[in-house]
């Protein structure tokens, strides 16, 4: 699956009683399209993107049959990850090509009109926040950094050690959950002074929730999950910093990825 952050948020506009019939997907809204930014990229379900204009504002977005995206259907598909994961691909897949050519705000998964026009309405609706959020990341682009301690820096017993009694083994396991809290405790205070220091050479950052190992695929704690908006001149810098922190920190996982669409800095206020 895409590794994108769950936290894209944006103000969505979902049919709600269509059964049948086609409605617009919306990918994401940007300022200044070239006109071959999208040429040889398909939309969902191989269906050809196509662009919805209201001012300096152009919406992307595809036909997409309501039998599958209706606001019914959703609800179980957004549950069944093997529907799920092809779909947030091609989001994805979409809002970069955009966000290569322009100034892009990604909408939330599954933004949904009825027609064009109705695509339109919700451009004039969301005109002031949509000129905000471009503004804010025009020039700019996210970059993600996720820092983890390794089971192995959590703090253990020594396996090697011999067991002499039931109480030698109670004041081990006391020892080792001890070091546990000391290591998490150094490795949070370490992951502060990394995103400190991030967020200096950054013009925005946002702290997202920690992921569970299940579904990061990192064994260990998540001490940092942070995104970061970095103007494009700085992105090189900004990777070779990432770099000096994972190489000056051994014990820890600095996992810097980007640069990627801005979707945690394009949000838009209204829900």
């Amino acid at each position: 699956m895409v590794e994108r952050d769950p936290d894209v948020e944006s103000a969505a506009a979902t049919v709600t009683d269509e059964p049948s019939g086609t409605g617009r997907y919306m990918y994401a809204v940007c300022r200044g399209l070239d006109a071959h930014a999208l040429d040889g990229v398909e939309g969902l379900g191989g269906a050809p993107l196509a662009t919805v204009q209201h001012d300096e504002l152009t919406a992307v977005v595809s036909t997409v049959m309501l039998s599958e995206f209706g606001e019914q259907p959703l609800r179980r598909h957004l549950e069944d990850l093997a529907w799920l994961e092809p779909v947030v691909s091609k989001h994805d897949e979409v809002v970069r090509a955009i966000s290569v050519s322009a100034p892009t705000a990604p909408l939330r998964l599954a933004t949904i009109c009825f027609d064009d026009d109705a695509v339109g309405a919700r451009l004039r609706e969301w005109y002031l926040p949509l000129m905000q959020a471009l503004d804010r990341v025009d020039g700019r682009a996210e970059w993600s950094v996720k820092v983890v301690v390794s089971p192995r820096s959590e703090g253990s017993t020594d396996p090697e050690k011999p067991v002499l009694s039931g109480a030698d083994y109670l004041r081990r396991k006391k020892e080792a959950a001890q070091g546990r809290v000391a290591s998490e405790s150094a490795a949070q205070e370490l992951a502060r002074s990394i995103h400190e220091d991030l967020s200096r050479r950054a013009v925005a950052s946002r702290e997202l929730p920690a992921q569970d190992a299940r579904l990061s695929g990192r064994p260990g704690t998540m001490v940092l999950n942070a995104a970061y908006l970095v103007p494009d001149e700085a992105a090189e810098p900004f990777a070779a910093r990432i770099a000096e922190i994972a190489a000056g920190n051994p014990e820890l996982l600095v996992d810097g990825r980007g640069p990627w669409p801005p979707y945690s800095f394009a949000m838009l206020e209204q829900r």
